[in-house]
């Protein structure tokens, strides 16, 4: 809206900047109105790091601001020749804080933060062009939203779509927070070189905006904290972001102390790829297994790359029946792209077409179409992971080559028997099957390290909910272990052996592991996932929680076990919020703990309808008839779970807390010394839990709880050694 010009002040013989409104609209009152509004905000706050104003004039009806002239070149300029080293980029984006910060304490936002309206000149950052800014504090009182929208003409978009805030597309008021997601747009850009928000028309933009999240950035520690940092303030909703430009400030500085911030190699956003189902256009028998688990396998195998991330196959599984809405997957998976296959029984052969989709346009990246025979699966899976590997990550270094290689079956019928098995884990009553299949698959190639691995969760699957017992853990310890041997650095192991570390009460193991591991693996949604639900026995609730984020940024549909956390955080409403997927006691126990009775019996009952596995029945059972006042019924389901050999530390701990309520203190005190022992020991949820004040004053209750309070300051230690603190950009705050 300006032309500025660089001038000579004769009188203080200075150089400036003279900003005219161009000629044709000289008289337009809309554009002088602005442009004295951006003079009364340069005058109202001064800041090192904002453009001076010395003085407003008129010179034959033109309005001009007389500024302070700087020399330096554009952050768009910058940005241009090669993304910004993160230590850069973090002092750039401390110099934006520092001004805005000043300006939204005076009640002003500026509403058009760009690359373009960012100086870096020899004395630091400087903010240019308020031209389009708000007093937002104007009648802030009965109605703040009039002063916000008051200025902006019928129709007009105010800013710059590329970095303009979800609010600023929708019409709504604006506030600071709309400042905060510019910002977290420029960083994006200055770490990776490219906007985070992609298309070319205003439509594009304004949809990439409001329904496309950027995908997350990996790199050093320093870079996925400055990831986490930008994801923040990038957040749809302003209540999500931050609060204001010092909160943001605060863990920009936390960053610079990180491992990695002097880095050459910069942020890179991770490429997000889902593959679904493939499609059987003919019945077939013989080929069914190969619709979900094949495209499965396909996953596994790109998941090991460091710069792409693959949602699960059980998100997948969600469009499993449906023709594929690109625009639909793109938005609720927060994928780039898509990989979509039809399967198709040709005699003795089968042909699968394969396309490779961008999402959420639907444009074509590539498709294929090849035909083989059931023994040439192992040559069709290298072939579609090596055409994926080619479009999406074409400059793959030799070593990512080698990943991609090593955990590749040598027998063909090896390969068929483990994708046979993969199928028929996925349900229940099927486990005994799939544990035959995976051990005939070993008996042929033994040093296969996935079907190991997947043996191992069928192994304790298995005998987790029918048998409990010593042998069966160790036959599933085992076969982890004979693939943690073969390949120590297999995703999928270290994914799926989380569950049985900590059912062996090795909680302390789990999490010194999981955080050695976060370090090799940053876009590891499942290990983050993970790494929370083994944070919160040792009770790291706040890390917990940064792992339940970490994991939802990197895949917004996992699924974790984070209603636990609030649950035992106190957050009662947050935890009812979280608590959708849960068998139903997780739900029951939360709606009694917020005084609604009544709605927790009658979730129960309908959960116990469905008839869950036998100890989950209990569970139910125990909790309903407590609930009900029928202090017997609820006794002798918990004698039940007692006796049983089920080996689950936090479900052992939710039953004593029962007993404890129902006045069962020997009972009681014998069951939460069991969840210690095995490897429960949230000391911090011991504190505050109402249902253990029965306990309270106990000698035996004390001896227990000190216990835990031991091995919670040991998890602590643990956290420290293994560099969390440093990982994760998280201070203090995770313990």
């Amino acid at each position: 809206m300006g032309v500025v010009y660089k001038a000579e002040d004769m009188r203080l013989q200075r150089v400036v900047a003279l900003k005219f409104l161009p000629e044709d609209l000289a008289r337009d009152a809309e554009r002088r109105q602005r442009l004295w509004r951006e003079a009364r905000a340069a005058a109202q706050v001064t800041h090192p790091n904002g453009c001076r104003l010395y003085d407003i004039a008129e010179e034959d009806g033109r309005l001009m601001l007389v500024m302070e002239f700087i020399e330096g070149e554009s952050l768009a300029q910058r940005i241009a020749r090669e993304p910004i080293p993160v230590r850069q980029t973090a002092q750039i984006m401390l110099g934006i804080l520092s001004v805005l910060e000043a300006f939204h304490k005076s009640g002003i936002v500026h509403r058009d933060l760009k690359p373009d309206n960012i100086l870096l000149a020899a004395d630091g950052v400087k903010v240019l062009d308020f031209g389009v800014a708000k007093h937002v504090a104007a009648d802030a009182g009965a109605n703040p939203d009039a002063a916000v929208t008051a200025m902006t003409m019928p129709g007009e978009f105010l800013g710059t779509p590329r970095y303009a805030s979800p609010e600023q597309f929708r019409g709504e008021a604006v506030d600071a927070r709309s400042d905060i997601f510019s910002v977290g747009a420029i960083a994006f850009e200055m770490l990776t070189g490219k906007p985070p928000f992609r298309g070319n028309t205003f439509g594009e933009i304004a949809h990439s905006v409001l329904h496309v999240p950027p995908p997350a950035l990996v790199g050093s520690p320093a870079i996925a904290t400055m990831g986490r940092i930008v994801h923040r303030a990038l957040a749809q909703l302003p209540q999500e972001r931050y609060e204001n430009a010092e909160s943001m400030a605060e863990d920009v500085r936390a960053a610079l102390l990180l491992e990695g911030i002097d880095t050459q190699a910069q942020a890179q956003a991770l490429r997000r790829l889902i593959v679904l189902p493939f499609r059987l256009l003919r019945p077939s028998n013989e080929i069914q297994f190969l619709c979900y688990s094949l495209p499965e396998a396909i996953s596994i195998s790109l998941a090991e790359l460091r710069n792409l991330t693959v949602r699960s196959s059980l998100a997948a599984a969600r469009y499993e029946s449906e023709v594929p809405d690109f625009q639909k997957i793109g938005k609720e998976a927060e994928v780039d792209v898509v990989l979509t296959g039809a399967l198709l029984p040709v005699g003795e052969q089968l042909r699968l077409t394969t396309q490779l989709v961008e999402a959420p346009s639907g444009t074509l990246l590539w498709s294929h179409s090849s035909q083989a025979t059931v023994r040439e699966l192992l040559e069709l899976h290298d072939d579609l992971v090596r055409r994926v590997v080619e479009a999406l990550l074409p400059s793959l270094s030799a070593g990512e080559h080698e990943v991609l290689r090593q955990d590749r079956p040598a027998n063909p019928t090896a390969y068929r028997l483990y994708l046979q098995a993969n199928e028929a884990g996925r349900k229940w009553e099927n486990l005994q099957e799939a544990m035959n299949l995976y051990e005939e698959c070993l008996q042929l190639d033994p040093k296969y390290a996935a079907a190991w691995a997947r043996l191992g969760r069928v192994r304790w699957l298995w005998d987790k909910y029918n048998f409990g017992s010593q042998e069966g853990l160790s036959a599933a310890e085992n076969a982890f272990q004979r693939a943690l041997a073969l390949n120590p650095d297999l995703s999928l192991t270290h994914d799926l052996y989380t569950h049985l570390q900590v059912d062996q009460g090795r909680t302390l193991d789990a999490l010194r592991r999981l955080l050695q591991r976060a370090r090799v693996r940053p876009n590891d949604a499942e290990l983050f996932s993970g790494l929370g639900h083994v944070s919160r026995y040792c009770g790291l609730l706040r890390l917990a929680l940064i792992a339940h984020q970490e994991a939802r940024r990197l895949d917004p549909q996992i699924a974790t076990s984070v209603n636990h956390t609030y649950f035992m955080m106190g957050e009662y409403a947050k935890a009812l919020e979280h608590s959708s997927g849960d068998y139903g006691y997780g739900e029951a126990m939360t709606l009694a703990m917020l005084g609604r009775q009544e709605e927790a019996v009658t979730a129960l009952r309908k959960y116990e309808l469905a008839k869950p596995w036998r100890l989950g029945q209990l569970y139910l059972t125990s909790l309903r008839a407590l609930l009900e006042g029928n202090r017997e019924e609820s006794l002798e389901a918990s004698g039940a779970l007692m006796k049983a050999t089920f080996r689950d530390p936090e479900g052992i701990y939710y039953l004593a807390r029962q007993l404890s309520f129902l006045g069962a203190r020997e009972e009681a005190l014998e069951t939460l010394q069991r969840a210690v022992e095995h490897g429960f020991f949230c000391y911090p949820a011991m504190v505050r839990d109402p249902w253990l004040d029965g306990l309270r004053g106990n000698e035996e209750f004390s001896r227990v709880v000190s216990r835990a309070h031991d091995l919670h300051r040991e998890a602590q230690r643990v956290f420290v050694e293994c560099g969390g603190e440093t990982l994760l950009g998280t201070g203090r705050d995770a313990r």
